[in-house]
């Protein structure tokens, strides 16, 4: 086979073909401009269209995924604010919400195998005793991005909008428990919150799960009561919850009202079977993994999200606009982000802000240019500190589509 016949072959392995492309672009309702670089397994992001329903206390627009235990995503475009506002921080929760609270009456407990003693403390003890915080952290769910596995994993089918940076104010994590005293055999901390379990019955714990002690241990990690200066939403965890950045959400205990220190890993609810665990291994699509062949997940992967314009926006009278988004890489830093409007075939720089604190997200901005008339794609890529980047395609399936980091991409037309 000579090298023409090879480029072909590839060609339409890798790439839609001119028919396709034709048909692509009568349904987008214009050209599809350097479509001869879109994947053949992809299809174009201008086909998907965002529903949305209200939500009391949050933003009208925010997605409703589940209504019990209520669950709601944000468009990509309202968390456009370098600071997410409290009303479209995105909800997720796994029972009911507890009602009547009362912040004056809340306590929350220190227990377990590893500490020195059981200590109690009110909100008002736990801000007299110990020096507030304020920091901004990137909350993200481990199944955000799900929708895109195939086939379908299990769960929530959250798109790319289960990720929020807002600013919590609080008390270290570490302070409490330096106070509280940790025993020499101390590995693992779980939380236990004052939601109720779907079944009704009380004795049933809806979730507890947590993190190593060194993890614990990290400057940044809160025990909120205030996000954006306010009280926090009930359904994002009024009056106390954890806020443990750039690991999964579900390590951020809402409605906390007991932390329990282990001698041991943490073995709550959701903690083992693939319960925010993932392969060990690379495995076909659909297979089946035994629980030991799991691995809890810790960092979340280099991540980013354009959120501006909204995807589907129509450029008039300019060939040149602007793109801005943000990008995060768990307890790494982003190095760089680059963009593409030709499906990745190439990319350009963005300018990159550094983070506000370690486990804050870092803003990006870049001017493209749309060289004619038609349909483009912007595609988003970030590198993280140590050098990794985010995939163009869907990374490997797992069995409950945790952690897809791949390329975000929205749609614009240039008329």
């Amino acid at each position: 086979m000579d090298e023409n016949q090879s480029s072909k072959k590839v060609s339409r392995r890798g790439f839609i073909t001119k028919s396709t492309l034709a048909a692509f672009g009568s349904m987008l309702g214009a050209k599809m401009v350097f479509g001869e670089s879109f994947p053949k397994d992809l299809n174009p992001v201008g086909f998907q269209n965002e529903g949305a329903v209200g939500i009391d206390g949050k933003h009208k627009d925010l997605i409703i995924l589940n209504d019990k235990p209520i669950n709601a995503e944000t468009p990509a475009h309202l968390l456009d604010p370098k600071v997410t506002p409290a009303d479209v921080h995105f909800v997720r929760n796994n029972g009911v919400v507890p009602q009547n609270i009362d912040a004056k009456k809340w306590t929350l407990t220190f227990e377990g195998e590893s500490v020195k003693t059981t200590k109690s403390y009110t909100i008002a003890e736990l801000k007299s005793k110990f020096k507030t915080y304020t920091y901004q952290l990137t909350v993200e769910c481990g199944g955000n991005g799900r929708k895109e596995f195939n086939p379908p994993a299990k769960g929530n089918q959250w798109n790319v909008g289960a990720i929020a940076c807002a600013q919590w104010t609080g008390v270290r994590l570490k302070d409490v428990l330096q106070d509280v005293g940790l025993k020499p055999d101390a590995v693992y901390i779980g939380y236990y919150g004052a939601d109720t379990h779907l079944s009704g019955d009380p004795e049933k714990v809806v979730i507890s799960r947590g993190v190593p002690i060194k993890k614990a241990m990290d400057d940044e990690n809160l025990i909120a009561w205030a996000m954006n200066g306010e009280d926090i939403p009930v359904l994002n965890g009024h009056p106390l919850r954890l806020v443990i950045g750039g690991w999964p959400a579900s390590t951020s205990g809402k409605w906390l009202n007991k932390i329990v220190v282990r001698n041991k890993e943490h073995d709550g609810p959701k903690m083992g079977g693939t319960s925010y665990r993932v392969p060990k291994y690379p495995v076909a699509p659909g297979q089946k993994v035994p629980d030991e062949d799991m691995k809890i997940i810790e960092a979340m992967p280099v991540k980013s999200l354009i959120t501006y314009p909204k995807t589907g926006a129509l450029i008039k009278g300019s060939n040149s606009f602007e793109v801005r988004g943000h990008a995060w890489a768990g307890d790494l830093s982003i190095k760089k982000v680059e963009v593409s409007i030709d499906f990745g075939a190439t990319w350009q720089p963005s300018d990159l802000s550094t983070a506000l604190n370690k486990n804050a997200w870092q803003h990006f901005t870049a001017k493209l240019n749309l060289p004619q008339e038609g349909y483009y794609e912007v595609w988003a890529k970030a590198t993280d500190s140590n050098g990794k980047s985010q995939p163009m395609v869907i990374p490997g399936w797992n069995p409950k589509g945790y952690l897809n980091n791949a390329c975000h991409r929205i749609a614009v037309k240039r008329v």
